[in-house]
C-alpha cells in the first residue's frame, strides 16, 4: 500500500495584497511541514487574489505574482505544491496553476474552461487554454531566468501519477478529470474559486465523490475564504475522497487566515479499484510528451483513519438559516477589516430589514471574537488604534464601541417600531441613538410649497410626501458615520430592488448592502426563526417579537391611511416567485401566470395576472436605481447586481407587448 498525507488549503486572500498573500501562503506551508503533509493543493490564483478584476490586464500584477511565487520556492521543499497565478503569455493572460516539485518549478498547467456565467467574468480576463496543447514558457525574475512547460500537462513524481483539474473545469459535461483518469493518473488536484451560494456545498460534494469514484483517483478540492474582494464570500469548504468515498469533509467559514485540512489516501487501493473496473479504458496512444517527469522521494505511511468533524450545524434544517448567518457574519468582518472602517452604522427602524442588518453587524464581531480568541482578534482589528481595546475590555465593550444605531422618527412612525428598535438595540448591546426628522421634513416642506405656491396633499403628492421623509434621514446618519469612520450598511433587500421600492439616497444610503442579494420573503422568514431558534451555538433573540407587532411598514404615510408593504406590492412571496421566472428563469411573462397559478392556488387568477403585470412595470421602470445601489453580498442562485450577474438597459420597453398578452389572456372579461 502507499499512503500519502494530502493536504487542500483555505485561504483568505485579498487582491493585490501581496504581503499579507504571501504570509498566508508561506504558514500554510509551515505548518503542513508540521504535519508531514507531501501533497499540497492550495486554491485558484492564490497569489494574485481571485478578484482583482480589469486590474489583471496590467502586466505588474503577473511580474510581482511571479516574484511572489519565486520567493515562495525554498517553502514548498519535500512537497509537491500547486499554486494559482496570473501569466502573461503570446500576448494573452492566463489563469494558471504552478506545479512545485520538492522547491523546483516543474510546470505551468493553465485553465482550460474558463467561468462565465453568474458573478464570473473570467473571459474577459484570461484566455481558454487549447485542448492538448504544449508549450514551453521563459520565466525571468530577478536574476533567474529559466524555461518552464506550460500546457495541457500532468505529472509523474516520484511513481505517482498528478494531474489537475481546476475550478470551472469540473463543472463542465466534458470533465478534464476523465482524460487524466484515461492517461492512469492517481490523484487528482482541484484548486477552486467557487464562490458560496446557499446549498451549493452539497454540489461540490457529488462532483468530487463521483469524480474520485469515476475516475478511479484520489481527489482534492481547495477553495478560498471569506469575504476575498467585497460581493462574493468564499466559505472555504475543502473536500478530499478516495475510491468514491468522502474522506475529509472541512469545517466551513473560518475566520482565520488560512485552515489546512489533510488526510491519508491509499493510491494502490485506487489503482487496484481501476484495474477490476471492466469498463476502464486507458489511452493509449497519448503522447509523452504531455508527461512531465520528477524525481521525489515519497514518505509512505501506515493506514490512517482521520475522523470527519463537522460542526453541529451544519447538520441542522434548515441549512439555509445557518449558512446565511455564518457566510454573513464572516462576509461583513472582513469587509470590516479589508476597508479599514471603525465600525458599523444602521438607521434602526424597527422593521425586518434594518434588524438584520444590525443583527448581523453585531454578531459577526461576535462569532469572529469566538473563533479567534481575544489576541487574533485584537490583531485583525488593530488598525483601530488603542481606543476601543482599552484595558480589560470584552466583546460586550467593542460591540457598544462599533456598532451605533440609529432611530429616526418622523410624524407618521410608530409606538410599535420605536419600541422594536429600543429593545433590539438594548438586547444586542449597541450604541442607540432616537431623533425626530420631522422639522428637518417641515421644513423642506415649506421650501416646496412656497417655490410652487401651493400646499402638498396626499391626494396629489403622495410618492414625493413619503420620500422626502427617507430623504431627509439620510444625511444625519452619514454624518455620524464620518465622525466615527464607520461603515453605513444601506438596508435594502433583494424584493425591493426588482420592483424600486426603496427611496434612492434615502434607504438605499450606505457604503454596503448585505441584505440586497436576499428577498424579503426569506428575511421575514429568517427573523422569525431567529426570534424562536436562532443558529445552533447562539440561540434565539426575544427582542424580535416586537418587530412582529406590526406587518412590514415603510411607515411613510400618515398612520391612518394603514400603510403596508404588500398593500402597496403584493404578497412577497407572490413577488419573489415572479421574481425567479422572469429572471433567474429566464420564462415569459403570460407563462409565469401559469406558473403562479399551480404554487398559489389561494389567489385568484385575476389577482396573479395583476401581480405579474405590476412586477413587469415596475422592473423596467428601476433598473437606474439597481444601478445605484451599493455593493451587496451575492448570496443566493441568482442576484440583481447589474456589475455582477443580471445586466439590464438602463432604458427599456415597459413590456407593453407582453402585458397586453396577460391582459387578453388573464383579464379580459
Amino acid at each position: 500500500m502507499k499512503n500519502v498525507r494530502v493536504a487542500a488549503v483555505s485561504l483568505n486572500q485579498t487582491p493585490l495584497a501581496w504581503e499579507s498573500n504571501f504570509e498566508n501562503i508561506k504558514q500554510s506551508l509551515l505548518e503542513c511541514d508540521k504535519r508531514g503533509i507531501q501533497i499540497v493543493c492550495f486554491p485558484e490564483l492564490s497569489i494574485s487574489g481571485y478578484g482583482c478584476e480589469d486590474a489583471f490586464f496590467s502586466p505588474f500584477v503577473g511580474e510581482k505574482s511571479l516574484e511572489i511565487l519565486y520567493s515562495l520556492l525554498p517553502y514548498t521543499r519535500g512537497k509537491v505544491v500547486t499554486l494559482g497565478l496570473p501569466l502573461f503569455f503570446k500576448g494573452s493572460v492566463f489563469n494558471v496553476n504552478a506545479v512545485i516539485v520538492d522547491g523546483h518549478l516543474k510546470g505551468l498547467v493553465p485553465k482550460k474552461f474558463l467561468a462565465g456565467d453568474g458573478v464570473h467574468y473570467e473571459n474577459r480576463w484570461f484566455r481558454p487554454w487549447e485542448n492538448q496543447a504544449l508549450e514551453t514558457v521563459t520565466l525571468k525574475v530577478g536574476s533567474i531566468a529559466e524555461d518552464v512547460k506550460i500546457g495541457d500537462y500532468f505529472f509523474e513524481i516520484g511513481g505517482l501519477k498528478i494531474g489537475l483539474e481546476i475550478c470551472e473545469e469540473a463543472w463542465v459535461a466534458q470533465r478534464v478529470g476523465a482524460s487524466l483518469s484515461r492517461k492512469g493518473v492517481d490523484i487528482i488536484l482541484n484548486p477552486s474559486a467557487s464562490h458560496f451560494a446557499f446549498g451549493k456545498q452539497e454540489v461540490r460534494k457529488r462532483f468530487v465523490i463521483e469524480g474520485s469514484r469515476a475516475f478511479g483517483v484520489a481527489y482534492v478540492y481547495s477553495n478560498l475564504l471569506g469575504n476575498e474582494s467585497g460581493r462574493i464570500i468564499f466559505d472555504g469548504g475543502a473536500l478530499i475522497a478516495s475510491n468514491g468515498v468522502l474522506v475529509m469533509e472541512s469545517p466551513r467559514f473560518s475566520f482565520n487566515d488560512f485552515e489546512v485540512y489533510d488526510s491519508v489516501i491509499d493510491v494502490d487501493a485506487n489503482r487496484i479499484r481501476r484495474l477490476q473496473t471492466a469498463s476502464f479504458k486507458p489511452e493509449l496512444g497519448f503522447t509523452e510528451a504531455s508527461q512531465v517527469t520528477s524525481e521525489f522521494n515519497w514518505k509512505f505511511l501506515p493506514p490512517i483513519r482521520v475522523k470527519k468533524n463537522l460542526p453541529a450545524w451544519e447538520n441542522v434544517e434548515p441549512l439555509k438559516n445557518e449558512e446565511f448567518y455564518r457566510a454573513v457574519c464572516l462576509g461583513l468582518f472582513d469587509y470590516l477589516r479589508k476597508s479599514r472602517s471603525h465600525g458599523f452604522m444602521v438607521s434602526l427602524s424597527g422593521g425586518v430589514d434594518s434588524s438584520v442588518v444590525t443583527i448581523m453587524a453585531v454578531k459577526c464581531l461576535a462569532e469572529a471574537f469566538k473563533y479567534l480568541g481575544k489576541d487574533k482578534f485584537v490583531q485583525k482589528l488593530k488598525y483601530m488604534g488603542p481606543a476601543v481595546f482599552k484595558t480589560d475590555w470584552d466583546i460586550q465593550h467593542v460591540v457598544k464601541s462599533l456598532v451605533t444605531t440609529v432611530y429616526q422618527s418622523s410624524e407618521n412612525s410608530s409606538v410599535e417600531t420605536k419600541r422594536a428598535a429600543q429593545e433590539l438595540s438594548k438586547e444586542l448591546g449597541t450604541s442607540f441613538y432616537d431623533w425626530s426628522i420631522a422639522a428637518v421634513q417641515e421644513n423642506y416642506k415649506q421650501i416646496v410649497e412656497t417655490v410652487i405656491q401651493r400646499k402638498l396633499s396626499w391626494e396629489a403628492d403622495d410618492i414625493a410626501l413619503q420620500n422626502i421623509q427617507a430623504r431627509v434621514r439620510s444625511p444625519g446618519i452619514w454624518m455620524m458615520a464620518n465622525i466615527k469612520n464607520a461603515l453605513l450598511l444601506a438596508t435594502s433587500n433583494r424584493s425591493e430592488a426588482a420592483v424600486g421600492y426603496a427611496t434612492m439616497d434615502g434607504d438605499t444610503s450606505g457604503g454596503f448592502s448585505p441584505i440586497a442579494g436576499v428577498d424579503k420573503s426569506f428575511l421575514n422568514k429568517w427573523l422569525k426563526w431567529m426570534n424562536e431558534i436562532g443558529p445552533q451555538g447562539v440561540g434565539s433573540m426575544m427582542s424580535l417579537k416586537f418587530v412582529f407587532m406590526k406587518p412590514p411598514t415603510a411607515e411613510l404615510r400618515p398612520t391612518k391611511m394603514q400603510q403596508t408593504d404588500e398593500s402597496d406590492l403584493m404578497p412577497y412571496d407572490v413577488l419573489n416567485a415572479i421574481e425567479k421566472e422572469f429572471i433567474r428563469d429566464r420564462q415569459r411573462p403570460s407563462d409565469i401566470v401559469e406558473v403562479l397559478k399551480v404554487d398559489f392556488p389561494a389567489h385568484s387568477v385575476t389577482d396573479l395576472a395583476k401581480y405579474t403585470i405590476k412586477f413587469l412595470t415596475l422592473w423596467s421602470r428601476n433598473q437606474w436605481k439597481r444601478e445605484r445601489y451599493a455593493p451587496a453580498f451575492h448570496l443566493d442562485d441568482e442576484s440583481l447586481d447589474p456589475k455582477t450577474w443580471c445586466r439590464y438597459p438602463v432604458l427599456m420597453s415597459s413590456f407593453e407587448s407582453e402585458i397586453h398578452e396577460i391582459q387578453e389572456k388573464y383579464l379580459k372579461s
